[in-house]
C-alpha cells in the first residue's frame, strides 16, 4: 500500500494515465504546431516605428556595438537568451533518435525558461553527432546568446563538449548531468534535515555511471569548492552494470576512471547489493526496477531514497517504505518528492544572465542547491523539494547564484574576465 492505494491498483492507474498523457500530448502538439513562438516587443505600426527598429535607424546600435562588444548586451537580445542545443543521441530514455525527433522536447524546455525565469530560449537542433562539429557550431552561434544550455548529449562526449567550451566566455551547463546533481543536493540537505542525519557522515551509493552520477559525486564531495562553503559526504561508491567501480578494474574508461578521483577512496568491490550494505543513501540514475526491499533493508537506519529512473524507478516507493526508507525521492510527477531538474535550470540561467556571468561555477552550483532546499517551508517525508510549479524558486535561485559568482570574483585570484 502507498497513501492507501494497492501496489496493484497503483500499477495499473499509472499505465493508463501514461497512455492517456501519451495521445493527449500528441493531439496537443499537432493543434500546436510548434510550443513556442517569436513575439514582438514593440509594435510596428508608423513609418518611424519601421526606421527606428529597422534601416536607416538600426545602423547606430550596430555602430555602437562594433565601437564596443560589450554593449550587445544592452542593445540586443544577446543578454536574455540561452540556446537549448542537442544532438538528439540521448532523447529522454528513449535513445539516439536524431534532431528532428529532439524538437518537441528542446521546445518544452524553453517554454520552462519562459515560464519560469522569463528567460527566451530556442531550440537548436544539430544534424550533426560528431563532437568537433557540435563544438565549432556552438562557438558559431555563439554571439546571439547570453548562455548555452546543452541537452540529451550522449556520454561520454556530453564531457568533452562542456569542458572545451566553458573557455566560450557565455556560460555553458550540460543540465543532465548539473541540473540533476544540484536538485539531489537539495532533496539530500533537506532529507538530512528531517530525519537528523549529518552530511558529513553520509555513505553514499549511486548506480548509473553515466553524466548525471558523475556530476552528482562531484557536487557531493564539494569538488572545486571551499569546505567553508560546502559540506562533503564522507563516501561515495560508484556502481555501473558490472558493479562497483574500482580502480582494479581494467574495462574503465577514462570518464569512469574521472569518477574514482570523486569515489570509492577504500577500494571496495563487489556488487550493487554489496555496496548498499551498510550505506546512508542510494541515488538511482540508471534503470528501473533493480532493488528489492529486502536491499533496503540492508542499508543504515532510515536511509534516503533518491530513485530517479524514468518512467520506472530503480524501486517504487511503497517497496522503499516496508524496506524502513526514511525519505524516497524519485523523478516522476505522480508520486512525492519529485526530484526535477526544472527546480534548478531556470533560475541558474536567470541569475547568471542577469550578472553576464562567463561560466557556471561550482560554488554556484552549491548555492543553487541550497536555495532549492530553503524554499521548502512545510518540511516532512512527503516534501523535500518544492513543487516544480513553485514559481519562487527560479526567484530564489537566481539571488543565490549571482551572490555566489560575486562571492568567487572576491574570494579566487581568478581575474573577473576569466570568471
Amino acid at each position: 500500500m502507498y497513501h492507501g492505494i494497492p501496489s496493484s491498483q497503483l500499477k495499473n492507474n499509472k499505465q493508463k494515465k501514461m497512455k492517456d498523457y501519451s495521445r493527449e500530448s500528441l493531439e496537443l502538439h499537432q493543434k500546436l504546431q510548434g510550443k513556442i513562438s517569436i513575439s514582438l516587443k514593440t509594435d510596428l505600426k508608423t513609418k518611424k516605428d519601421l526606421t527606428l527598429c529597422y534601416s536607416p535607424g538600426v545602423a547606430e546600435p550596430v555602430r555602437q556595438i562594433a565601437n564596443d562588444e560589450e554593449k550587445v548586451w544592452d542593445l540586443t537580445i544577446k543578454g536574455n537568451c540561452v540556446a537549448v542545443v542537442t544532438d538528439g543521441s540521448a532523447i529522454l530514455g528513449l535513445g539516439n533518435l536524431g534532431p528532428e525527433a529532439a524538437i518537441p522536447v528542446m521546445e518544452g524546455k524553453a517554454m520552462l525558461f519562459k515560464k519560469f525565469a522569463n528567460v527566451d530560449a530556442f531550440p537548436i537542433c544539430l544534424a550533426t553527432q560528431n563532437t568537433e562539429e557540435i563544438i565549432q557550431t556552438i562557438r558559431n552561434i555563439a554571439p546571439v546568446f547570453g548562455g548555452i544550455n546543452l541537452e540529451d548529449i550522449s556520454s561520454p562526449r556530453c564531457f568533452e563538449i562542456e569542458e572545451r567550451l566553458q573557455t566560450l566566455g557565455i556560460p555553458v551547463f550540460h543540465d543532465d548531468q548539473h541540473g540533476t546533481a544540484i536538485v539531489v543536493l537539495a532533496g539530500i540537505i533537506n532529507a538530512c534535515k528531517l530525519l537528523k542525519k549529518n552530511i558529513a557522515e553520509l555513505n553514499v551509493v549511486i548506480n548509473g555511471a553515466g553524466a548525471a552520477g558523475l556530476a552528482i559525486s562531484k557536487l557531493l564531495m564539494c569538488h572545486d569548492v571551499d569546505n567553508s562553503f560546502c559540506t562533503s559526504v564522507k563516501q561515495i561508491v560508484m556502481c555501473d552494470t558490472k558493479g562497483i567501480i574500482h580502480k582494479d578494474r581494467s574495462d574503465l574508461n577514462d570518464f569512469k576512471r574521472e569518477i574514482l578521483k570523486y569515489s570509492n577512496r577504500e577500494n571496495i568491490k563487489g556488487t550493487l547489493k554489496d555496496a548498499l550494505r551498510g550505506s546512508d543513501v542510494f541515488i538511482g540514475v540508471s534503470q528501473g526496477d533493480l532493488l528489492s526491499t529486502t536491499d533496503v533493508q540492508t542499508m543504515n537506519p532510515l536511509p534516503i531514497i533518491f530513485a530517479l529512473a524514468n518512467p520506472n524507478p530503480e524501486i517504487s516507493p511503497e517497496k522503499a517504505y516496508k524496506g524502513g526508507a526514511g525519505v524516497v525521492g524519485t523523478g516522476r510527477s505522480d508520486v512525492p518528492n519529485q526530484i526535477n531538474n526544472v527546480l534548478a535550470f531556470p533560475g541558474i540561467f536567470r541569475g547568471a544572465l542577469d550578472i553576464r556571468a562567463r561560466r557556471i561555477t561550482a560554488r554556484m552550483k552549491v548555492a543553487a542547491a541550497y536555495a532549492i532546499a530553503e524554499c521548502v517551508t512545510d518540511l516532512h517525508r512527503d516534501n523535500i523539494v518544492p513543487s516544480t510549479l513553485d514559481m519562487n524558486v527560479a526567484k530564489v535561485v537566481a539571488a543565490a547564484v549571482k551572490q555566489a559568482y560575486l562571492d568567487d570574483i572576491k574570494n579566487m585570484e581568478t581575474p573577473k574576465h576569466a570568471l
